[in-house]
């Protein structure tokens, strides 16, 4: 999902007026976030941190990638100190390398628990990225193959879970379709 240059610039107007340092984008997996996140990353000249890597593969699931998003990202970010974090291998199924982030104006983290609630306190820009279930399982299953169909509706159902606990859907300060149209609320 790419959105459009005035989709863009509004959001980079909001995020802008908003003083926030942190931009999140978050939602399902499949909708679209890490195009959008690499547009944001691009105009904002911010480094794009991804929830892939933080996850501890399938089986940790989108609480386990924020636990370690607030570990190696949040907690130095707030205090001011340098900010790493160790990327999961999902071929390897182990830790990886660690991987410094520069010092920036900005900094974008785009995934599913990217917006957990424990971003609030930084005073996070969170999007929410969304599309309906059929549409996110295909291009799942076009991106990582049908041998990954259970563990993406395993994921599916974790991903429901943590979004249910953390309202991240309710929380979000603007929301978009998985084809980068802002969602009109009813």
């Amino acid at each position: 999902m790419s959105v459009s240059p005035s989709v863009l610039g509004e959001l980079l107007g909001r995020i802008r007026v908003a003083d926030a340092r942190l931009v999140c984008v978050d939602g399902p997996a499949g909708s679209g976030k890490t195009t959008l996140a690499a547009q944001l990353g691009d105009a904002l000249e911010a480094p794009v941190i991804h929830m892939d890597d933080l996850y501890e593969g399938w089986a940790g699931g989108p609480d386990a990638g924020a636990a370690n998003l607030g570990r190696w990202v949040l907690a130095p970010l707030s205090a001011g100190e340098r900010v790493r974090y160790r990327r999961y291998d999902w071929l390897d199924g182990a830790w990886a390398e660690w991987h410094d982030i520069p010092p920036s104006t900005y900094l974008v983290a785009e995934g599913c628990g990217a917006a957990a609630r424990q971003v609030d306190a930084l005073g996070a820009y969170r999007i929410w990225v969304e599309t309906d279930d059929a549409e996110r399982l295909r291009r799942g299953l076009e991106r990582d193959g049908a041998d990954a169909r259970d563990h993406w509706l395993q994921w599916m159902r974790d991903e429901a879970a943590h979004y249910e606990r953390e309202h991240t859907r309710e929380r979000a300060d603007v929301r978009l379709d998985g084809f980068g149209r802002p969602v009109e609320e009813a």
